[in-house]
């Protein structure tokens, strides 16, 4: 789906805030800021873990509860087309960030802003299985375009 208000302006100031918020992350926590990992271990963390992950879980949902809020248009999305399939993609998705040490965010945008080869591949493996994905659900079986 292609936005309609997309704009390179946007894009670019909205990867700012996020190559911001993980440098000031990772600067002042010392921590990753992945967000399967940091949800992941929000109810299992160590004494003085658990604030930072609280607050940057809080962060993410009200950020986006602020920008539907201020910008309604950027909250229009389809939904799956079946709660078994959301389901499904919500467990191969948490399966694959497991298998891979990580998820998009973590190995994206701060492994390979840290120069790490091994977020650079697992990066690259999830964009060839997000481009397959697409291929195989939206050409092959006929999926919605």
């Amino acid at each position: 789906m292609i936005q309609p208000d997309f704009s390179p302006t946007s894009a670019l100031l909205g990867g700012a805030m996020i190559g911001t918020a993980s440098a000031l992350t990772w600067w002042l926590v010392d921590k990753v800021p992945g967000v399967s990992g940091i949800v992941g271990r929000i109810l299992q963390a160590r004494a003085g873990d658990t604030a930072w992950r609280a607050l940057f879980v809080v962060g993410l949902l009200g950020g986006a509860a602020l920008a539907f809020w201020l910008r309604p248009a950027t909250a229009r999305f389809t939904a799956a087309p079946s709660l078994g399939v959301a389901v499904a993609a919500g467990l191969l998705v948490g399966f694959g960030s497991r298998l891979g040490g990580g998820c998009t965010s973590g190995h994206g945008v701060c492994g390979i802003g840290r120069g790490s080869g091994r977020s650079i591949v697992a990066t690259l493996v999830f964009m060839l299985a997000g481009f397959a994905t697409v291929l195989v659900a939206r050409h092959l079986l006929g999926g919605a375009a």
